[in-house]
């Protein structure tokens, strides 16, 4: 039987899906994997690689295109455009695809989407990049900035900003771990089943597994086609979450009866694991600013089972009295600019603007002004990102610490990364996302001038 929709056009449908609507490419991609269900683990991983890949080397990929069509990428049109740049990745970075068939499939799928009259140009500039695949000239390595730009695909504004925060070597390896093909790092619900039991159901349901170094519940799994297809997932057995975001709860580290209250929790990977640890007692506030993104953590406490969280729609950056004073942990994973998750995330670093992220550390300051007032006296704060810009972490500290006195700095577990009550992952340094971690202590009083 011929497949109406073949795997390359549901690519480019991708690809113009995410120009047109702006929305995010996990988004688009998870629901168009939705929507093709028929089609096999093969076409699927085939669909998730181009898509994934052309995103995350469209900077240099479009550098490509340039050096041989006469035609710059971006006056392009879009249907030619996305068509192209997936061609370019295939023909470089898939080397199991042959390139002839890979210049005829672009060809046809341009004619089938109405632009016949320029099959010839799709044709010739596709043949003539397959002939030259190994004479495309780079910028030259003594412009850092632009090399590291075209080479790892990254916007400039990034390079310069993080080669003013962190040296050559250490942005070449961050840069280099973000496009690099990683398991995902999995949580065991330690309240539903054992790390052994979990890792054996997985491996019985076809998953590779392997132990994460930095905690003893959390796992890599590969191999799997869809996660919704896994008894394992459904039941509860474990969550999608990176190290990073488990190291939250671990810094927090909760005590049994504690009152928890997570500011910005969907979709409650956080919150739920703080339940866990506090294994039944207490009680845990997930909240989030939308009715979307509550319902998305009443689903993951539904699938988990704990009785000690519920999910509550409350503005951050809006003084809620009753809470003030009340919490023994507050924790704040704000949003951020999320470079440092540019991995899993492939267009976030072409969305954001350096102006988006000065807007962001202004929201981050509104919020942490606000929750710090839910902190009862000699009880914790923990403010974290998944982003690597100064300003949106020690930045941040900096502005806390100065702005509200009350509060210190408190030691964390010993872990790589960990300096004076804040820890930094670096991509490609850690085995983490990007993230970073701060840990405060509210005074047991405020002093004042005696009477």
């Amino acid at each position: 039987m011929i497949k109406a929709v073949g795997e390359r056009e549901i690519v480019l449908g991708i690809l113009l899906e995410l120009e047109q609507e702006g929305a995010h490419s996990h988004i688009v991609l998870r629901a168009a994997l939705e929507k093709y269900q028929y089609l096999d683990k093969r076409e699927r991983a085939f669909i998730t690689r181009v898509v994934e890949g052309t995103l995350e080397r469209m900077i240099e990929i479009d550098y490509i295109l340039d050096q041989f069509s006469k035609v710059k990428a971006n006056k392009m049109k879009p249907v030619i455009r996305w068509l192209m740049r997936s061609a370019v990745y295939q023909l470089k970075y898939m080397d199991h695809v042959p390139n002839s068939a890979v210049c005829n499939e672009a060809v046809k799928l341009a004619v089938k989407k109405g632009f016949s009259g320029l099959k010839a140009f799709v044709n010739g500039v596709l043949r003539n990049i397959t002939r030259n695949l190994e004479n495309i000239t780079y910028p030259e390595h003594k412009d850092t900035v632009k090399y590291f730009s075209v080479k790892y695909s990254m916007p400039t504004w990034i390079v310069k900003k993080w080669l003013e925060m962190y040296n050559q070597e250490q942005v070449e390896s961050i840069l280099t771990d973000f496009l690099k093909v990683k398991p995902t790092v999995i949580r065991c619900n330690l309240n539903r089943t054992t790390k052994n039991k979990l890792k054996n159901r997985l491996k019985d349901e076809g998953i590779e597994v392997s132990d994460h170094p930095y905690l003893d519940y959390a796992l890599r799994i590969s191999g799997y086609n869809y996660l919704q297809e896994l008894e394992s997932f459904r039941s509860g057995d474990f969550y999608i979450q990176d190290v990073s975001s488990m190291l939250v709860t671990e810094i927090a580290n909760p005590i049994q009866g504690d009152y928890v209250i997570d500011v910005c929790a969907a979709p409650g990977g956080k919150a739920l694991h703080v339940a866990e640890k506090l294994n039944g007692s207490g009680l845990v506030e997930a909240r989030d600013l939308t009715d979307y993104k509550v319902s998305l953590i009443v689903d993951n406490i539904k699938r988990a089972g704990f009785r000690n969280i519920k999910a509550v729609r409350q503005d951050a950056t809006i003084l809620d009295l009753d809470s003030v004073e009340k919490a023994d942990v507050v924790i704040a994973d704000l949003p951020c600019s999320g470079l440092g998750v540019l991995g899993k995330k492939t267009d976030l670093k072409y969305n954001i603007t350096e102006e988006m992220q000065r807007s962001l550390v202004l929201l981050q300051r509104q919020i942490l002004s606000v929750v710090q007032q839910y902190v009862k006296k000699g009880k914790t704060l923990i403010y974290s990102t998944c982003t690597l810009n100064e300003e949106e972490n020690m930045g941040n500290v900096r502005w806390f610490l100065e702005e509200f006195p009350e509060f210190q700095l408190s030691p964390i577990v010993d872990l790589p990364g960990a300096a004076q009550g804040c820890i930094t992952l670096l991509p490609g340094i850690h085995e983490s996302d990007g993230f970073f971690i701060a840990r405060f202590q509210k005074a047991m009083a405020t002093s004042g001038n005696p009477s």
